[in-house]
This record gives C-alpha cells, structure tokens and sequence, in this order.
C-alpha cells in the first residue's frame, strides 16, 4: 500500500527510540494485523530493559538541555512539526484507519487533532503565565512562575493511537519537558510512523537526543514508566482497571499521574428536544469508531412522552448503517480492534439479556466477503435498565442502552448513575433545562454538552473526567500546568527583615 511506503514502513521495523536514533533491543517482534482484512500489516521490535535504560539515561541528559531553550524556540520546533503533519495527514491518516480499524475520515480527523494541538501549543509557548500576588510585608513582591517538569512517560490507548500521544507530548515539550512513549502495542506501527515524522524535524533543529522518546512493548513497559522514580508524571489512557494500577504504582512513589480512563457516557434526550439533532448526535455517538471511543454514547436517557417516537427513528437510522472496510468513505462503521474485542461485544450481550435486556436491534458478527478479519460486529440496541451491571461497565463495542425518564432530576440521576464520570449530554430546547444541566446539581462529568453529542471534543477545551474516569486533563485550557512545577517567590528589596503574620523575632 502506497501510504505504509511514504510512511517508510516495512516488514520488520525498529520500536525503540531516542530521536534520531534506533535503538538495539533483544526484545520479541510485535505483529500488526489490520482488523480491517486480517492481514499482517508489518512488525515492530518490542523494547526491553537494556534499552529502556538507555533511553531514560538519554531524556534524562536531554531535558538538562532542553529546559534551557527558551520557550518560543520550543514551541518554533512543535510548529514545525504541525506543517510536517500536514504534508503527511494523507498516508498517516489511512495508517490509522488501517491499522486501528476506524473509519477514514476518522483517522484524517485524529490527524488533524495532532496539526491542531502543535497549533495551540506554538502559541501557548508565549503565555506560560505566572501571577503577581500582594505582600503583606512591606517592601516585598510576591510571584509565582512555572519551570519545566522532566521526563513525562506516556501510555496510550489503541482507539486514538496517535492523537493522546501528541496531546501530551506537544504540551511537555513547549513545557520544557522530555517524553517517553509507549504506544499501544494492538497499534505500534503508528507510533514508529509518529516517530519518523518528528525525528525529521528535530534533526534539522538540532535538537538534543532523547527530547522524543519510543519504547514499543506490552504491559511490563507501563510498569517500568510507573515504578520509575526518574519520571515525575506519567500519563496513562486507557481502562479504569489499567489506570487503577498505574496510580498506585506511581502514588506510591509519590509521583504524578494523569489519567484518562473509561467513560459510561449519556444523552439525555427531552421531550423539548430537537429530535433531528438528537438523532444525529445518538448514532454517531454510538456507532462512531465502532464504539471504541472513550466517549462514546453507551446510554440515551429518553423522555417518556417521545421515548416510542424516538425508538422507532433509532431503528429506522440503524438500518441505515453501512458496515466495512473504513477506507471506504461510503462505510459508516468500521471493525472492532480485534477478535478479543470481539468476544468482549458478545458476552456483554449476552449478558444484558440474562439481566432482562431487550434488543430491538439485534448484534452479531458480520461474515462472508469483506468481513473475513472476524472483527465486523453489527451496532445494536437494547431496551435495559440503569441498574443492570452490566449497564454499569464500559464495553468497547457498539452496543447502546436505551431507557425511560419522567422527570429532569430523574434524567440526571440515571446520567449520574454510573462509577465513570467522562461525557454527558443533554439535547433540549428549553434554557432552564440546559441550565440545569450544567448546574452543581447536574452533570457530574469532567464533559457536560448542551445540543451536542457526547463525542467530538476540540483541543481548546480541557479533555477529561471525574470519578473512575481518573480526574485527569489533558489538551486545552490550563491542562499544561500539569506538565510543569509550580514555585512560589518572594523577594525583599528593602534592608529590614519583617516575618509574615506579624512575627516578632528580635537579636
């Protein structure tokens, strides 16, 4: 394929890095098989301990360095590494749909998430803004400034296998900061890919060896990054059971950790709803990556008095969906990652019919030509309860509940009522409802959309969530604070020494 060339994929392809360097590792090949067709797409060499020892000596050399260029100057190299994402958003756009299964115009889009973060990145490399607070001490000013943080270890997930990755990454390294990167390893073709395309930017700027860091591999390397002492923030995306036990590696240790873990995401659909919107945020929400967003819909909460008239609009645009190979933009839904996931969409199924579910749109696996990976599974819907526990739990898989409510405070509890705390949405036309909404007695997520879906977020806004979705936040807003260490100043310009609060202490 035209898009592993430009890429400079092949075969067999190095996954340890430091920059510009590959890094020798005795670690095993890691197989990428599309899910797409089930083809291998190539291999990637897993790190191992040797090689993750170099590579943390190398950042850790590197951020001695690197926190001395000046800020501009950083973010002039992330804004050069934006222009070189555009030049590649084709090839690294279908690598992504490829290799993760999503639909082609969501692999562009999470390209063009990465040219925007470098964006908002360039400019916030000016703006890395203390405060000025009043002394209470004559003859004293008092300040606070923010200082590069250090290495930044980063574990992303297979469902946006290049985008978390350059959330995090631009942020440090405007910030200062040095990274090291565990991709997915259901998807380490586009981390070597992301790799490449920087190293050329980096070459050419000179900048030190070890600012952008690779270690490919499985799970034992998110344990080197939590368990490491040299690594004062790690940012972890993935399961509330993966997330768990990163911060109680790195809370042991007393380290930082941000985290983004599982969402159990709702619309509330009102009776004053625009159903057209309503409709239109529903399926995407649910069906969009083959629900293997973190904020995917997994409920709708649907007024009583429109509960069947929605219902039947659901049907009828379920019907609808075209299912297949996501190069092909005619296609709505793509494959799940694997068959593993697969397996995963069956049980929870199964389960929700053992606990009282009812499908009105039944699920399954697609078979037959084009569908030969085993990983196409049908986006279904049932009739369940709040309650259900497995209503309760994330399934990466396109299966939506659907469930009644009569009053607003009801619809909030329902949307409330779940551990995970990531993105909520209600659709409505009446301003005292909205407002509701997003009141102290409304939403409890880190995300809360009026008329929108829950999906779809922008880098401007801080992306994250409460509960067992982790509290962390990444991308926009003042999400790069995380990245730095906060000092506080005080300077006395006069000839005396007078002591806060008015202490006395005479010699």
């Amino acid at each position: 394929m035209d898009f592993l060339k430009t890429l400079q994929i092949g075969k067999e392809n190095p996954g340890v890095s430091t920059g510009a360097k590959w890094i020798k590792s005795t670690g095993k090949y890691i197989p990428s098989y599309s899910p797409v067709d089930g083809k291998l797409i190539g291999s990637v060499k897993a790190g191992d301990q040797s090689s993750y020892k170099a590579v943390v000596e190398t950042a850790e050399k590197a951020f001695a360095e690197w926190r001395l260029w000046p800020a501009p100057k950083r973010g002039e190299v992330v804004r050069q590494i934006g222009d070189e994402l555009r030049k590649f958003k084709d090839p690294l756009g279908k690598l992504v749909s490829y290799e993760m299964g999503k639909s082609l115009q969501e692999g562009m889009g999470e390209v063009q998430e990465m040219i925007d973060i470098c964006d908002f990145a360039v400019g916030l490399s000016r703006q890395l803004h203390g405060l000025t607070m009043h002394s209470e001490r004559p003859g004293h000013r008092m300040y606070e400034q923010y200082h590069p943080l250090g290495i930044v270890g980063i574990i992303s997930a297979f469902n946006f296998p290049v985008a978390v990755w350059s959330w995090n990454s631009m942020l440090a390294w405007v910030c200062g900061d040095v990274s090291i990167w565990k991709p997915s390893e259901k998807t380490p073709l586009c981390g070597y890919a992301c790799q490449k395309i920087v190293q050329n930017v980096f070459k050419k700027n000179q900048v030190p060896e070890g600012v952008s860091c690779l270690v490919t591999g499985g799970r034992e390397i998110g344990e080197w990054l939590s368990n490491d002492t040299r690594i004062p923030l790690v940012s972890a995306t993935g399961s509330t059971r993966m997330g768990k036990a990163v911060a109680a590696s790195v809370g042991q240790r007393l380290g930082r950790s941000l985290l983004e873990l599982g969402g159990n995401n709702a619309i509330i659909i009102s009776k004053e709803a625009d159903l057209s919107i309503a409709l239109t945020a529903a399926v995407f929400g649910a069906v969009g990556t083959a629900g293997q967003r973190c904020t995917t819909t997994r409920r709708l909460i649907i007024h009583e008095k429109i509960y069947n008239q929605f219902k039947d609009k659901l049907v009828h645009a379920y019907k609808q969906l075209k299912i297949g190979n996501p190069l092909n933009e005619k296609n709505h839904v793509g494959p799940l990652i694997d068959k593993d996931a697969v397996d995963m969409y069956l049980n929870a199924i199964k389960r929700c019919v053992d606990e009282g579910g009812k499908f009105i749109v039944e699920g399954g696996v697609l078979k037959g030509k084009g569908y030969e990976s085993g990983c196409y599974v049908k986006p279904c819907i049932a009739e369940a309860k709040n309650s259900y526990e497995i209503v309760q739990h994330e399934t990466f898989a396109p299966i939506l509940y659907i469930m009644k409510y009569k009053t607003l405070d009801e619809a909030i509890a329902l949307q409330n009522g779940v551990p995970q705390g990531l993105s909520s949405a209600v659709i409505t036309t009446n301003l005292l409802e909205a407002e509701k909404f997003l009141s102290h007695a409304g939403s409890d997520c880190g995300i809360a959309n009026v008329n929108i879906g829950t999906s779809g977020a922008e880098i401007g806004g801080a992306f994250g969530g409460e509960k067992e979705t982790g509290g962390g936040r990444e991308s926009g807003s003042d999400s790069w604070k995380v990245y730095m260490r906060r000092q506080t100043n005080t300077i006395n310009y006069t000839d005396k020494l007078p002591l806060a609060q008015g202490i006395k202490f005479d010699l």
